[in-house]
C-alpha cells in the first residue's frame, strides 16, 4: 500500500493526514514533494498527522529528518502528530524523539504554532 496524503487548514497550520507506510521509493517521494509543495506556497507552520501511518523504515526515518531540515531551513516550523507505537518506538530507537516536536492532540499542535501571548499572561 503506497502512502496517502491529504492536506487540511486550521490557523494557518497546514495538516498534512500521513497513511500508510513511509518507506524507501515512492512513498518518501510523496512525503518530500508534499512538504516542497507546501513551503514554495508559502506555508511554513506544517503538522505531520502520522496516526495512519503503520509502518516506517529508515529512510521513511531519513525523509522525516530531510522535511524538517528544509522546513527549518524556511524559517518555518514542522511537528508530528499522532505517533503510532510503531513509530513512537522507531523514533526513540534512534533517538530522534529529542529532535522534532511531538504532539499527541491537535488542537494543542495547532495553538503551539499561534503561541497566545495574552493566554501565557494569565
Amino acid at each position: 500500500m503506497s502512502m496517502k496524503t491529504r492536506i487540511r487548514q486550521a490557523n494557518g497550520v497546514a495538516i498534512v493526514d500521513c497513511r500508510g507506510r513511509i518507506v524507501l521509493g515512492e512513498e518518501c517521494v510523496v512525503l518530500r514533494d508534499t512538504v516542497r509543495e507546501l513551503l514554495s506556497n508559502g506555508q511554513t507552520k506544517i503538522l505531520l498527522n502520522l496516526g495512519d501511518i503503520n509502518y516506517i523504515d529508515s529512510s521513511g526515518i531519513g525523509e522525516l529528518v530531510g522535511a524538517f531540515t528544509t522546513v527549518r531551513k524556511q524559517g518555518g516550523d514542522i511537528k508530528l502528530l499522532n505517533l503510532t507505537k510503531k513509530v513512537h518506538e522507531v523514533l526513540q530507537i534512534t533517538k530522534l524523539y529529542t529532535v522534532f516536536d511531538v504532539k499527541e492532540d491537535e488542537a494543542g499542535a495547532i495553538k503551539s504554532f499561534n503561541p497566545d501571548p495574552a493566554a501565557n499572561a494569565a
